[in-house]
């Protein structure tokens, strides 16, 4: 009997796995794109129009009959057609000589005139303009745009400008203009007049910057004199496949990478009169990673500038006087980690006496009202374990902000109930610190449109499993003028969609609550066993899991299709908890909040036994590929496959400001500690890497570097090249073998041949 019952079990759990992984799952999985498309989702995606300086705002409602075009004044809470779809689309069949129906326009790229008697579009490769009042319609046909390699004539992100040459630039009273030549600040009167210079000491390793800016009173100029690089990086590519030619092609592209020696600038003002020149002492701004400005005070008498130190530790508010030639601090951040500076904002006030200025000192993202004369601060605005994310709107007359925020509505330090604390809100708050006040106050994502004098605002939320809701609301109190819509799922339901689920549990600390999500297959059966698949970005600047309301996610949804559960979760070392929560990427990206993920899954498989924990893979591109692939090579007894894309796999070899802000400066031993290419020896697990020939965003070396050591270290692994492509999670191609790859070594199944595969 227990030989038959052993038999009976190994009997169940073969044919389970064999129902996943095949041909109908595939199927499925390629057809969710249509399936779970936008248009399942009605009275969702509403995008509010202002009309000017009025309290009217126009927008689109996708019902099940069509598009509704509508208008809706926010004072009186009433809504009306924005313009006869009937007379439009009337004309439009006419012009277009075949029938478009009234209720199924679709005006892309809408614009409407201030007195809505006038709207411009896209439609059928041409561009429109229809006058309402008129009932006229023009058309123009759309110029087409060309292809080629990412960046083509324009500036690439990792390209700099040496800022030479440039435009004669008038002063403000249009008594002078200035330019640069051979290097020098040049200056001639508007009306005629010799031109003469007023540097020079300008030479081709040390040169003046075209960027000048004259002073608000016309007297002053401002410019930055510039110690360029002695050599640029650059990155080479071969594109081995162009579509216009048989012989493949080279590109090269600056890049500069952790180490590399930077531009440095040295903010100097002149005087167009007399000639006369300030060079300010370097010592509050030496050794440079960058120097923002300069930016005039609208009092002409100084100039601000921010000068971000080499290694991110300092970042100073500068002034020099116009005057005197004196460099003071206005505001200064230290850290014995990294200032992110990324996050770093400042307004000036009017009355020339306070600025505002945002900071994490206090181990959260918060505002501070400065007093300029001292450089010191006022008082703090916000405060809280709660991150300021970005101010909206600074009201100078009524000394108030508007801005939004995440975690004021968390649970308590270590509590797994309560709002997911990364949801964001809107609020307003008094320049004193009092008064804060919740203008979106529904549990949710939020999302929100003002008027053009803030009295009135446009809210969307939703949460991964809730459909987006809209109202319009009084930024007095927040309370709910008119509701716009609720979204229709019913759709998407009929279709089979299943909502993700939030999940919460303790990381590494054990009391810390990590929030991730978990996607079931849409045939999900509770007496099987699934295979789990992490989908990880752990990048720190940013958190990564979705928190609004989705109906198809590309990188989770299809692939839970196949036979598995895919979860994702942010860990320490992301952003928007704590400083303390993110600084554990500090020198330490290897980490990549890997211990957190691994608590936080076997937590879920505690609460759910359907999921399988000695079958977890792993893929991630970018940020995601180098983790995915160290948390393999270091966790091999939890990730037993990895799929990874485009890796920076050793931070040595990636840009610059990436590497730099989050590994530090010098580039030291924490760079080598953290490289894959150190680690491959480790692999026992089965790898497919990938990249795209054409990555201008992570240099494909990185790739090509971990397979070199692979290949040295004797280690079985898969490499996948795809010809022209850029930084990728594999396209197509990839998005097939990628597939391939988990369903063969997490469900132990062999995959349908490609050619039954309806992939369209």
């Amino acid at each position: 009997m227990r030989h038959a019952s052993l038999f009976l079990l190994l009997l169940t759990v073969s044919l389970s796995l064999a129902a996943q992984g095949t041909l109908d799952d595939y199927n499925r999985a390629y057809s969710m794109r249509q399936r779970f498309g936008s248009d399942k989702v009605l009275n969702a995606n509403i995008e509010p129009h202002w009309i000017g300086d009025s309290h009217s705002f126009w927008y689109v409602l996708h019902t099940d009959k069509g598009n509704d075009y509508l208008l809706l004044d926010a004072d009186k809470g009433t809504a009306k057609p924005l313009f006869d779809a009937a007379k439009l689309a009337k004309l439009l069949s006419k012009e277009m000589k075949q029938e478009v129906k009234a209720e199924r326009l679709d005006l892309q790229r809408l614009r409407v005139s201030d007195k809505g008697d006038t709207l411009c579009f896209f439609s059928a490769g041409k561009s429109w303009t229809y006058l309402t009042k008129k009932n006229t319609l023009r058309s123009e046909e759309m110029p087409s745009m060309g292809r080629g390699f990412r960046g083509g004539t324009q500036r690439h992100w990792s390209e700099t400008d040496d800022e030479k040459g440039g435009n004669e630039i008038p002063s403000p009273d249009g008594k002078w203009v200035a330019f640069i030549r051979d290097g020098n600040v040049w200056v001639r009167l508007a009306r005629g007049g010799q031109a003469r210079a007023l540097s020079n000491d300008g030479t081709l390793g040390s040169y003046y910057s075209s960027w000048m800016r004259w002073s608000p009173d016309s007297k002053y100029i401002a410019v930055n004199k510039i110690r360029p690089v002695a050599e640029k990086r650059y990155v080479y590519y071969v594109e081995s496949s162009p579509a216009d030619q048989l012989q493949p092609k080279l590109h090269k592209q600056e890049y500069a990478k952790p180490g590399d020696e930077l531009t440095q600038r040295t903010p100097c003002i002149f005087e167009a009169e007399t000639g006369r020149s300030i060079v300010p002492s370097t010592e509050l701004f030496t050794n440079q990673y960058d120097l923002n400005g300069p930016v005039w005070n609208d009092d002409s008498r100084s100039i601000r500038f921010e000068y971000n130190a080499r290694g991110h530790q300092v970042y100073r508010l500068l002034e020099l006087s116009a005057e005197t030639g004196e460099v003071r601090t206005l505001a200064e951040e230290t850290s014995d980690k990294y200032v992110n500076y990324p996050r770093l904002w400042n307004h000036f006030l009017k009355d020339g006496k306070r600025f505002i200025w945002s900071s994490e000192r206090d181990g959260y993202q918060h505002l501070y009202l400065y007093d300029r004369a001292t450089g010191k601060p006022l008082n703090q605005i916000t405060k809280g374990e709660w991150y300021v994310r970005q101010v909206v709107h600074v009201d100078e007359e009524n000394e108030t902000l508007f801005f939004t925020a995440n975690g004021v509505h968390a649970a308590p330090y270590g509590a797994p109930t309560g709002e997911d604390p990364y949801n964001i809100h809107y609020y307003s708050i008094r320049f004193d610190g009092t008064g804060l006040t919740d203008l979106t106050p529904d549990a949710g994502h939020h999302r929100a449109s003002f008027s053009a004098d803030r009295k009135y605002l446009v809210d969307t939320w939703s949460t991964p499993s809730q459909a987006p809701q809209t109202v319009v609301r009084r930024t007095s109190d927040g309370s709910v003028v008119k509701e716009l819509a609720k979204a229709d799922i019913s759709r998407l339901v009929e279709a089979g969609w299943t909502a993700p689920e939030v999940f919460v549990a303790p990381g590494r600390d054990g009391k810390t609550q990590m929030w991730g999500m978990i996607v079931s297959p849409t045939n999900f059966d509770p007496t099987k066993k699934y295979p789990v698949i992490e989908y990880i970005y752990q990048g720190p600047g940013d958190q990564y899991v979705p928190k609004s309301f989705q109906a198809f996610n590309y990188y989770m949804t299809p692939l839970a299709e196949l036979g598995f559960i895919v979860v994702m979760v942010d860990g320490m070392g992301t952003s928007f908890r704590s400083r303390e929560f993110e600084n554990i990427c500090w020198h330490n990206l290897k980490d990549a909040g890997i211990p957190d993920h691994i608590a936080w899954i076997k937590a879920a498989a505690d609460k759910y036994p359907y999921m399988d924990i000695e079958r977890v893979g792993i893929y991630g591109c970018s940020a995601g590929g180098q983790e995915s692939l160290t948390a393999t090579l270091l966790h091999p007894e939890f990730y037993k496959c990895c799929y990874s894309a485009c890796g920076c796999h050793d931070n040595r070899m990636d840009k610059i400001w990436w590497n730099e802000l989050w590994m530090g400066y010098p580039v030291g031993e924490q760079y080598k500690e953290s490289s894959n290419v150190e680690m491959a020896h480790l692999l026992q697990r089965p790898l497919m890497l990938v990249v795209g020939e054409l990555d201008d965003n992570v240099d494909p070396a990185s790739t090509m570097q971990v397979a070199d050591a692979l290949i040295k270290a004797n280690k079985e692994f898969e490499l996948v090249v795809i010809p022209g492509a850029h930084h990728t999670v594999g396209e197509s191609y990839g998005e097939h073998k990628r597939y391939d790859f988990f369903v063969r070594h997490l469900l132990g199944v062999t995959p349908p041949s490609w050619t039954e595969v309806k992939t369209r």
